[in-house]
């Protein structure tokens, strides 16, 4: 469970670094997590009144998905069953074709604000584990 004390400040500034915006999503972060509770914090995120959702991407087996935050956010990144990877350097761009082959995007470029506050998305992970986990226990 994810502790309120636990949340960063980070807001959902855009993954930019003061060059060109063609490298704006090389300097972001990448958390991945599980489909299913990915589907549910996306859901989570379109309902919440303000809550800006940056690009998601989903893996071409539908396994996982990927939101993308600001670059930082791996380094005090502590969410169970989520990974945050860093992507500065690895060529990541914000296009309409998908920066990895075998994935898609779910919320391509340009529907999205850049970036996901990390915060944010924290709460919404943590908010679809525990419907996950009610859902579950219910059967």
């Amino acid at each position: 469970m994810v502790e309120a004390g636990m949340e960063t400040s980070q807001s959902n500034e855009p993954c930019t670094s003061p060059s060109s915006a063609a490298e704006a999503a090389a300097a972001c972060d990448l958390v991945t997590v599980p489909a299913r509770q990915g589907l549910e914090a996306v859901d989570i995120l379109r309902r919440g009144a303000g809550d800006a959702m940056g690009p998601v991407l989903h893996d071409g087996g539908c396994a996982t998905l990927g939101f993308l935050v600001p670059a930082g956010t791996a380094a005090g990144w502590d969410v169970p069953g989520s990974t945050c990877t860093e992507t500065d350097g690895r060529g990541l761009r914000l296009t309409p074709q998908p920066p990895v082959e075998g994935s898609d995007w779910l919320l391509p470029p340009g529907e999205a604000d850049l970036a996901t506050d990390p915060a944010v998305l924290r709460r919404a992970l943590g908010e679809a584990a525990r419907m996950i986990e009610a859902a579950d226990n219910c059967r």
